[in-house]
């Protein structure tokens, strides 16, 4: 930038600062670039994770199944495994589970790791040690079901 608009603009500032000055008032802070911030994500509570879990289409109808299959004996639910947040690649996941909720027994169907903040479920594969992504975990169980049938 040269030096004749700087000494322009400085001008034009002083300028409108004195005539500020000579109606008694201050002259009016230039305005302030709005500040860029990212959109506030939501915090999932507890039980919140859970019901996205039992929303789910695929738990839906494992819990009817369960129910139909036991006469009303058995119960499809969703329990913590562990309070302590799973931690993956920074981001805080519940450890939840879904299982068949019996009298003399709990047997678990999946287990997932609904994150803290955002929209995300993830699959644990505890055969592979390893977790997937909800939309592989479903291409995954209907291939299963797709075999069997």
């Amino acid at each position: 930038m040269s030096a004749r608009p700087v000494r322009l603009l400085s001008a034009t500032l002083f300028a409108l600062a004195a005539l500020a000055a000579c109606k008694g008032e201050k002259p009016a802070p230039p305005p302030k670039p709005a500040a860029v911030q990212a959109p506030a994500v939501p915090t999932r509570t507890r039980d919140q994770a859970i019901a996205a879990l039992m929303a789910l289409p695929e738990l839906k109808t494992w819990s009817e199944q369960i129910e139909k299959r036991s006469h009303g004996a058995a119960h499809g639910a969703v329990i913590e495994d562990d309070p302590t947040p799973r931690v993956i690649e920074g981001k805080k996941y519940y450890q939840l589970s879904f299982v068949e909720d019996r009298k003399q027994n709990v047997h678990r169907r999946a287990s997932f790791l609904v994150s803290y903040e955002g929209d995300d479920i993830l699959v644990e594969d505890l055969d592979n040690d390893s977790v997937q992504s909800l939309a592989e975990w479903r291409r995954n169980i209907r291939n299963v079901e797709l075999k069997s049938r």
